[in-house]
């Protein structure tokens, strides 16, 4: 498959992401190893793995065909997931460690379909002219804890395949372990419009409720204001390893 070829089929579900900070550092990939599951293989770019923070909002969520209306109660939520980037098969895609919602019906759904390791959340945002305010204090445990507060720049040129911006943000498949089996879900959005940000202030024990060292030093930062996005169903691409 193509990275951007939208796939064949029905999407499940449609979703609008915005407000959305892209906040990465580099890791060792040794350290992400024993979080990642072993059929995966962790994504790296100029030799090293990537961690990433992301929060964001969403609204506009309704299921498939898109003339359905928004589902009550779901209709917008905002989430911040910790990630890596993998490949399975050639195919690359995200590994997420966290997604922290504050919408009980999106974590309950998502843990149900989507074998994913959701979080109930206590969540605000708030904008005002250029400057977001994010903060977020997780009510399951493990506890965790987020704020930060940044200013969206200008715009950047959509990113071609071998820089840094296209390896951490176009991403068009998410992969999760159900026991031993691996299985990936299709997105399909327009190339990320992304902006310059800059970062006021900043605390966070997201990455550190994963039981990995606090990061040091400036974080990579894109913001992107608003995307549409198709989600497709869960597909089991690996079989269970056989332990007989």
């Amino acid at each position: 498959m193509t990275i951007r070829e939208r796939p064949e089929g029905q999407p499940l579900m449609h979703q609008k992401w915005g407000k959305l900070l892209f906040m990465h550092w580099r890791i060792e990939e040794a350290e992400l190893r024993a979080l990642v599951p072993e059929q995966l293989e962790i994504d790296t770019f100029d030799g090293s793995a990537w961690i990433g923070i992301i929060p964001f909002t969403m609204w506009d969520i309704r299921a498939l065909p898109p003339y359905l209306p928004a589902v009550p109660g779901l209709d917008a939520a905002h989430e911040l997931n910790v990630r890596t980037y993998v490949h399975y098969d050639r195919v690359p895609g995200v590994y997420f460690f966290s997604l922290d919602c504050n919408s009980v019906t999106a974590v309950m759904g998502a843990r149900t379909f989507y074998h994913l390791p959701y979080f109930n959340a206590a969540i605000d945002l708030e904008q005002h002219g250029d400057t977001i305010d994010y903060a977020l204090r997780r009510t399951d445990d493990p506890p965790a804890r987020f704020q930060a507060s940044w200013n969206i720049e200008g715009t950047v040129p959509f990113s071609h395949p071998d820089s840094l911006e296209f390896f951490l943000t176009e991403r068009y498949c998410l992969y999760v372990e159900d026991g031993d089996d691996i299985h990936r879900a299709r997105i399909s959005h327009a190339p990320w419009p992304l902006h310059k940000a800059t970062m006021n202030s900043y605390e966070s024990t997201m990455i550190e409720a994963l039981g990995l060292r606090a990061r040091r030093g400036e974080p990579v930062l894109n913001y992107a204001e608003e995307i549409d996005v198709d989600i497709w169903p869960l597909e089991k691409v690996s079989e269970g390893r056989d332990d007989s």
